[in-house]
């Protein structure tokens, strides 16, 4: 079919809060174009398989560096309602006021807590960095400084620096017309794509605790580093140096010039970052001349209307030849990776693993095992898409030396990668209308299907007939489709539990979820035209291929009867729409930050008890300003943390007329950046 070019500013169809120029710049329109994955996987509720249930691994070894929680990792009609959770939870570290729906420009926190900017778009990250200038921006300039629209962060703890850690934050995306008055998306300027290529990537900044409160504030220190649109990249693993990787500007098909669309991450045991290649295929514009390349990129969501129309507004390809497929056919192929950095090392060579498998990565998030073996799991964020794991051979070594660090530094090159397949306990009993089965749950059992095993000599073996290793590498999602995995509502984030190794993945929405022609309802995704999301229990054999499974919460206003909050009272739950990124704090609660509330409020913040007679309570914890997204969440003792990603992107807004003025206040453009939230002279939730 052909598509219809999109205005600017369109009003969305009641589906997502987003703004449509969000939508643009983010992830290239991809709800309102046709469904990448157009294969015919049997249904959920048709597949029959008998499983038994597997013991998860308890008491898996203990990690050693932590996002914020002590865990190794780190879209959407109605009405928003009044109701709210009890004012006080007696669960240990859910113990403040819930934060009400609202509409503010600010970040709303609960009563008797303080907050501050820990660092925004433009501030200084390298010691030669100028401040930052709205009016008078150069690539130079931001190549030095913060990126834009952060979105996952790290918190890592510097040894024998008392209060000091490395802050390492991702920047997804950029928004032109909210980073440059005047701004022409027909006619960017040479300078302004520079910029937007800077503004991408990653940022290694200090930042220094103050005493007696939970503030940060940023150190320009020897770890500091920026990397962009145009840091060198090493590409690792059974898609190296192959024929769909190699181009005109690297035929050895090893070397990649940036990282774009990072969305979530984690943290590694050995003290690394990764940060997923997300919505990568909205900055290629063209059209790829070979029929079999076409149909691989199709799935990818390449191939939609060029630059200029609506769908592609960046033009970058107007500028470099590497962003315009139809030139550079390989480019494309080499994005949409699990990606490395080495915070502790300014000068090292970031990495992207080939053999974790090519996707639109949300996160990849890593459970450590009894036995050393290291299991990353993944979702691919796209309505009717798939999860993933990664089960390492090597396992890993423990201390703190060079050689232990440089040997870990390997692990994700060497093993098996899974596609999961789902099944339920109540295909009878689920309609579409969100109704809870008869024994008051949505149970199901699982099955991790392997695709690609790769060695320790970095070559890879497909394990299915059909497709190379090479082509599983590097078109996983077709592999997926081969196998017949479960196609899933947009899962996004993966979160294992580090105390009791029990896996959650966030589930987003999926308003196609039913239509005619898709993938009909199951029991893990129970809503047709799911606008609110669901959160997803795995009880995982972690390096094995069986699980279990339950939905924990399926998201919406709680006085709605599509909604589920794993049984507990819903008079005394907060409304959440639109689960995106997990965490784990101190005390083995679930914290959820959304994308696109669907009950016209603001995004948030939400803590969820997993265990007792509180299991299933939600409690919102903070608000982000008008037009913003709550991200990359951070949850210990003695701060929360959060990416406010777009703050004031609403539709008709811009930088000639903007819809917000957070964080600065005054007549300032909005800018996005991280905040920190500490209780007065106690610990959070305590």
């Amino acid at each position: 079919m052909s598509l219809k070019p999109l205005a600017l500013f369109v009003k969305h169809d009641g589906a997502s809060s987003r703004a449509s120029v969000t939508c643009q710049y983010k992830c290239g329109n991809a709800c309102f174009h046709e469904v990448p994955n157009d294969s015919k996987n049997e249904y959920f509720g048709d597949i029959v398989a008998a499983m038994s249930r597997r013991r998860v691994l308890q008491g898996g070894a203990a990690v050693v560096l932590a996002v914020g929680a002590g865990s190794v990792l780190a879209a959407c009609g109605d009405d928003a309602t009044t109701n709210t959770a009890s004012e006080t939870g007696t669960g240990t570290g859910t113990g403040f006021t819930a934060v009400a729906p609202n509409k503010e420009d600010a970040v709303v926190i609960p009563e008797g807590y303080e907050q501050g900017v820990v660092i925004r778009w433009g501030d200084p990250v390298l010691k030669d960095a100028p401040n930052f200038d709205f009016a008078n921006q150069t690539a130079a300039a931001q190549a030095k400084q913060f990126g834009f629209n952060n979105d996952f962060a790290a918190l890592l703890p510097v040894p024998g620096r008392d209060n000091e850690f490395l802050l390492v934050v991702n920047h997804e995306y950029t928004t032109e017309p909210f980073m440059f008055a005047g701004y022409n998306a027909d006619a960017p300027t040479r300078e302004q794509f520079e910029i937007a290529l800077a503004a991408h990537g990653l940022s290694v900044v200090g930042v220094k605790g103050e005493s007696g409160s939970g503030k940060l504030a940023p150190v320009i220190g020897e770890y500091n580093r920026r990397i962009t649109g145009t840091t060198e990249f090493k590409l690792t693993g059974p898609a190296a140096g192959s024929e769909f990787l190699k181009t005109s500007a690297d035929p050895s098909g090893t070397k990649v010039l940036g990282t774009l669309n990072n969305c979530s991450g984690g943290v590694t045991p050995w003290g690394t970052v990764l940060s997923g290649e997300e919505n990568f295929n909205q900055y290629f514009a063209g059209v790829l001349a070979d029929p079999t390349a076409q149909a691989r990129g199709k799935r990818y969501g390449l191939g939609h209307p060029g630059a200029g129309q609506g769908e592609m507004p960046r033009r970058w390809e107007t500028f470099d030849k590497r962003f315009d497929v139809a030139q550079e056919p390989n480019e494309s192929n080499r994005f949409g990776y699990v990606v490395e950095v080495d915070p502790w090392d300014p000068s090292s060579t970031p990495i992207k693993h080939t053999a974790m498998g090519r996707f639109k990565h949300e996160a990849a998030n890593i459970y450590v095992t009894e036995d050393g073996t290291v299991v990353a799991y993944s979702g691919d964020d796209e309505r009717f898409d798939y999860m993933y794991k990664f089960v390492s051979s090597k396992k890993i070594e423990k201390g703190d030396t060079a050689a232990a660090r440089k040997a870990n530094m390997t692990i994700l090159d060497q093993g098996t990668l899974y596609v999961a397949k789902l099944t339920g306990d109540h295909p009878d009993q689920i309609d579409g209308t969100g109704k809870v089965p008869s024994d008051k749950g949505f149970t199901g059992k699982g099955q991790w299907i392997p695709l690609l095993e790769t060695g320790a000599d970095g070559k890879g073996k497909s394990l299915f007939d059909g497709m190379t290793a090479e082509e599983v590498a590097v078109f996983t999602r077709l592999a997926g489709d081969k196998v017949g995995a479960t196609k899933m509502d947009r899962p996004e984030d993966f979160e294992a539990n580090p105390t009791t190794g029990k896996v959650y993945v966030a589930l987003t929405n999926n308003k196609n979820r039913g239509d005619e022609g898709k993938a009909g309802v199951d029991e893990a995704n129970p809503r047709k035209q799911n606008k609110n999301g669901q959160v997803l229990e795995l009880v995982d054999d972690h390096k094995g291929t069986a699980f279990t499974w339950s939905l924990l919460l399926v998201c919406g206003d709680p006085k709605e009867a599509d909604t589920y909050f794993a049984g507990f009272d819903k008079t005394k739950v907060s409304p959440i729409s639109c689960p995106d990124n997990l965490a784990f704090d101190p005390h083995g609660n679930l914290w959820i930050s959304t994308d696109g509330n669907a009950l016209k409020s603001n995004d948030g913040l939400f803590s969820v008890a997993l265990d007792g007679d509180k299991r299933g309570e939600t409690k919102q914890f903070l608000t982000v300003p008008i037009g913003a997204e709550t991200c990359g969440p951070i949850i210990t003792k003695d701060r929360v943390l959060v990416c406010v990603q777009h703050p004031g992107e609403v539709d008709g807004a811009s930088a000639d007329k903007p819809a917000s003025h957070w964080p600065d206040g005054g007549a300032s453009q909005p800018r996005p950046s991280v905040v920190a939230v500490w209780k007065k002279g106690g610990e959070i939730g305590v």
